[in-house]
């Protein structure tokens, strides 16, 4: 006989496969199996699948309808954590990006972390932008910048609603970027955060910290992004060596 506990442990196990196979888009229309051929495909009895399900529409991504079955409830994109590129870059092939610019101006005191990141001399100012982004007109992130004003200012009059920052700073530098320090974390979203991305109070999210530098090894760009963790994946193929 199963015991609660190991039943648990059994649907945690189900569901982390399972939501591998929706991330990486096997479910094209939608729709998975019934909970039959679910429990025959992870080799788990019918109230493990059930259990897994259920621990998979708390995180918001598939839903049970009665009398249709269960749903991916919205399609998870990937970002690649294995070359430097902005999200819009890598969000492009799955549908329209755009972003919402929710402020976008010069800060004559930045933070001290900010300066002391972007190795800005004592007094500098600094420039900052918010944007919300979105894919096919769904919230999808939101994204906080710091810049170092010589290459931020001339930034405020590009197109910062239809353009990625990457490709806009090395069109202003003339230089290409070099590579990012990444942080990424989870964090629950906070009640003004959740309202603007669209999701409840306390909803998980991806928090992802960047430093960019020029290919000369310049850092230029500070970001802190709040993504929403049922709509996104990141991946990477990572060699041994």
């Amino acid at each position: 006989m199963t015991t609660t506990t190991g039943r648990a442990a059994q649907a945690r196990r189900a569901a982390d496969a399972l939501r591998q196979r929706i991330v990486a888009g096997e479910f094209e229309d939608g729709r998975l199996p019934d909970e039959h051929v679910l429990s025959r495909s992870l080799g788990a009895s019918r109230n493990v699948t059930r259990e897994a399900l259920n621990l998979l529409r708390d995180e918001n991504l598939v839903v049970r309808r009665r009398g249709i079955g269960t749903l991916v409830t919205a399609h998870t994109y990937r970002h690649g954590l294995d070359r430097l590129a902005g999200l819009a870059e890598e969000l492009t092939p799955y549908g329209t990006v755009s972003n919402d610019v929710r402020e976008a101006h010069v800060v004559p005191q930045p933070p001290p972390a900010i300066a002391e990141r972007l190795a800005l001399p004592p007094g500098s100012e600094a420039v900052y932008i918010e944007r919300l982004r979105r894919l096919d007109g769904s919230p999808l992130s939101l994204d906080s910048t710091w810049l170092a004003p010589d290459i931020g200012r001339p930034l405020l009059e590009r197109d910062l609603a239809g353009r990625d920052l990457f490709a806009l700073i090395e069109e202003v530098t003339g230089a290409a970027l070099g590579s990012a320090e990444v942080t990424v974390h989870a964090v629950t979203a906070e009640p003004d955060i959740a309202r603007v991305l669209d999701v409840a109070d306390g909803a998980a999210l991806f928090a992802i910290d960047r430093l960019t530098r020029l290919s000369d090894g310049r850092p230029v760009d500070v970001e802190s992004l709040r993504v929403r963790a049922d709509r996104f994946a990141l991946r990477a193929v990572l060699p041994r060596s």
